[in-house]
C-alpha cells in the first residue's frame, strides 16, 4: 500500500497488517452478538414462507427447519456502523438498530444477486432460490428491505428519521448498480470500460459501506462533514473490498469463500481483474477476449478450461492492477478517515475493519 499518510499517526504497510488482522476479527465478533438479537427478532416476524426463506438465508436453520448452526456472514456493514459511532465519541448500544437495518439491506440484495445471477451457492451452502424457488428468494428479499426501513422508523433515536432517508437514497443507488451490472453482463467483452465498471462497482458495493459508515456517525450526532467523510471513506474501502472479492473470485480457495472455484470465470462475468486485463493491450488480453468471446456464460466450466482463462487474466495484469488499485483505493479511504476522525486511536476500530476487507484472502 502506498503511505499516503505519512507524519499523520495512521497505521500503515507492515504496521498495520501486525494488528489489523486479530483487532478486526475482535470488531466484527462483537458487532454480531450485538446485532444479531435485533435481526432474529426482525426476521421472526415475517409471516410463513418469508421467515422461512429468511432463517435459511441467514444459516439460523436447514432447508427442513431444524436449527443450524449458521453461516451468517462476516457482519462487516453493522461493524462499521458501530465502529463509526464509538471513533466519533457516542456509545455504540444506542444503534444497534441502525446495523441491523443495513445488514438486512445487504441480505435483501444478496437474495436478490443471488436469482439474477443464477449463482448456486451462498455461505458455503445451495442458495436459498436453488431451495425455495425464485418467488420465495425474491419476496423474502423483499421483505427484509421492508423489516429494515422499520426497524429505523420505530427507532427513538433522534437521527434515526435521517437514516431512514439515507438508507433509502442507498437503497435506490444499490438497484442502480445491479440495473447496471446486468446491462454490462448482457454486453460483448470489448464493448465495456473500466471506468462503467468502477462506476457499477461504487454503486453495488461501496454505496453500502459508506451508509453504514455514514449512519454510525449520524448517530454519533456528528457533523455534515464528518458524515459526508465517513461515506466517503466507506465508498473507498468498498471499492478496495470489491476489487478484492474479484481477486477472489478467481483465485481464492474455495472452501474458504463459500463458492465454486472460477464460478465468476465460469458464468463469463467482467469482473473488474477480467475487464484491466482485456483492456491492458497484451497478447494475453487478445486470448482472453477470445476465450470470453467464444464461450457462453456457464460453457467453458472445465477445471482445464478455466485455468486457461484464470491464465491468461493474470498474464494480462488483471491481477497485479486489482491489487494496486485496490491498495491506492484503500489509501483514498484512509484519506477520508483522518478528515472526520484526525485521532488515529479513535479512528482504530475503522481502520482495522478497512485493513481486514482489503487484505482477506476469503
Amino acid at each position: 500500500m502506498t503511505d499516503t499518510t505519512a507524519g499523520s499517526g495512521f497505521r500503515t504497510g507492515s504496521e498495520a497488517e501486525a494488528g489489523a488482522g486479530r483487532e478486526a476479527g475482535e470488531i466484527l465478533a462483537a458487532a454480531r452478538l450485538c446485532v444479531d438479537p435485533e435481526l432474529r427478532r426482525a426476521v421472526d416476524s415475517l409471516p410463513g414462507s418469508m421467515r422461512r426463506v429468511a432463517l435459511y438465508h441467514f444459516g439460523w436453520e436447514h432447508a427442513d427447519g431444524t436449527a443450524a448452526a449458521g453461516h451468517a456472514g462476516k457482519a462487516i456493514r453493522p461493524a462499521l456502523v458501530l465502529a463509526a459511532v464509538r471513533a466519533l465519541g457516542g456509545e455504540p448500544a444506542m444503534a444497534v438498530r441502525a446495523a441491523a437495518a443495513v445488514e438486512l439491506i445487504h441480505n435483501f440484495t444478496l437474495l436478490h444477486d443471488d436469482v439474477m445471477g443464477r449463482d448456486p451457492t451462498r455461505r458455503h451452502r445451495p442458495a436459498a432460490w436453488t431451495v425455495f424457488g425464485d418467488a420465495d428468494a425474491i419476496l423474502a428479499g423483499d421483505a427484509l428491505q421492508a423489516l429494515a426501513q422499520r426497524l429505523l422508523a420505530e427507532d427513538p433515536h433522534p437521527g434515526a428519521s435521517v437514516a431512514a432517508a439515507r438508507l433509502a437514497a442507498c437503497v435506490v443507488e444499490l438497484c442502480a448498480g445491479q440495473h447496471a451490472d446486468w446491462a454490462l453482463e448482457r454486453r460483448g467483452p470489448d464493448e465495456v470500460t473500466l471506468d462503467e465498471c468502477l462506476a457499477m462497482a461504487e454503486a453495488r458495493t461501496g454505496a453500502l459501506l459508506g451508509c453504514a459508515c455514514a449512519l454510525g456517525a449520524v448517530y454519533a450526532g456528528a457533523g455534515c462533514e464528518e458524515v459526508e467523510a465517513l461515506d466517503g471513506f466507506g465508498r473507498e474501502a468498498g471499492l478496495a473490498f470489491q476489487l478484492i472479492d474479484d481477486v477472489i473470485g478467481i483465485w481464492g480457495d474455495p472452501g474458504r469463500a463459500g463458492k465454486p472455484a472460477g464460478a465468476d470465470l465460469a458464468a463469463r462475468r467482467k469482473s473488474l481483474p477480467v475487464v484491466a486485463a482485456l483492456g491492458s493491450g497484451t497478447v494475453a488480453a487478445g486470448e482472453l477476449a477470445e476465450l470470453y468471446g467464444t464461450g457462453a456464460a456457464g460453457s467453458g466450466s472445465g477445471e482445464g478450461e478455466l485455468a486457461r482463462v484464470a491464465v491468461a487474466v493474470e498474464r494480462a495484469g488483471g491481477r497485479d492492477w486489482a491489487q494496486v488499485h485496490a491498495a491506492d483505493r484503500m489509501s483514498r479511504a484512509v484519506g477520508q478517515l483522518a478528515r472526520a476522525v484526525p485521532d488515529p486511536e479513535a479512528a482504530g476500530g475503522l481502520l482495522a475493519l478497512a485493513e481486514f476487507v482489503t487484505r482477506r484472502t476469503y
